[in-house]
């Protein structure tokens, strides 16, 4: 059965859990620097694949809590880590993201080559091309988690609950936002979490193939909310 639930956190977090299809999620602290160079791991000392959807998510929570705490191992990001990976990718994870420039979802969830399968478009939309490549992403290539990654002060949601004039086909993007905008009473933080919670479900009801891996088991949908600062 597909759950979707809501989750009020403190301001401090930094994943705020707006929506969870088929389990429960799980919440961290905010950003700070990243750590020394002497931190890293390389390649010849890997993190092994996760072995279920919930150790999946757990990877990319722990990641996140290295990053938070200024000590990211920023593991696989060495050419060893490249030759290996080149033949054949195997990503643990899938995101739905925005394309804002300062959500970057390999360093904010100390990753590195092949382990996440980012699809980012402005606003964290759902569409035909967005849905086909999370189903190449996790049912082809096997990623075990799908994170749908908001984040706050998003330009997207933001132009689309002003509704003010932009340039040329920006405003393509307000009409898979506005239902998130019309229940957000002006405030664009719930706006942003609507449209994560929107979305995650949008992708379920609208991937046949998606929701039969959250019924089989080998796939969990989660979103959540990326907080600046």
């Amino acid at each position: 059965m597909t759950d979707l639930t809501t989750t009020t956190l403190p301001r401090r977090s930094f994943l705020r859990t707006v929506a969870t299809l088929g389990a429960a999620a799980a919440a961290v602290g905010v950003p700070t620097a990243l750590a020394a160079e002497s931190t890293r791991r390389s390649a010849s000392t890997p993190f092994a694949r996760p072995a279920s959807p919930d150790d999946a998510l757990q990877r990319l929570i722990d990641g996140n809590a290295r990053f938070v705490a200024g000590k990211p191992q920023a593991p696989h990001r060495d050419f060893a880590r490249l030759r290996e990976v080149e033949p054949k990718q195997a990503p643990f994870a899938a995101f739905l993201g925005c394309a804002d420039s300062r959500v970057p979802i390999e360093i904010i969830f100390d990753q590195g080559f092949g382990d996440c399968f980012p699809v980012r478009v402005a606003g964290n939309i759902v569409s035909p091309e967005v849905i086909a490549s999370l189903e190449f992403g996790c049912a082809v290539l096997g990623a075990q988690t799908l994170v749908v990654l908001g984040h706050s002060k998003c330009g997207a949601v933001k132009a689309t609950l002003e509704g003010g004039a932009v340039p040329g086909q920006i405003s393509t993007l307000y009409q898979h936002i506005q239902p998130a905008v019309d229940d957000s009473h002006g405030d664009l933080d719930t706006a942003i979490a609507n449209n994560v919670r929107n979305q995650a479900s949008l992708l379920r009801k609208s991937s046949p193939v998606l929701a039969g891996m959250i019924k089989s088991g080998t796939l969990r949908i989660v979103g959540a909310v990326y907080d600046l600062a």
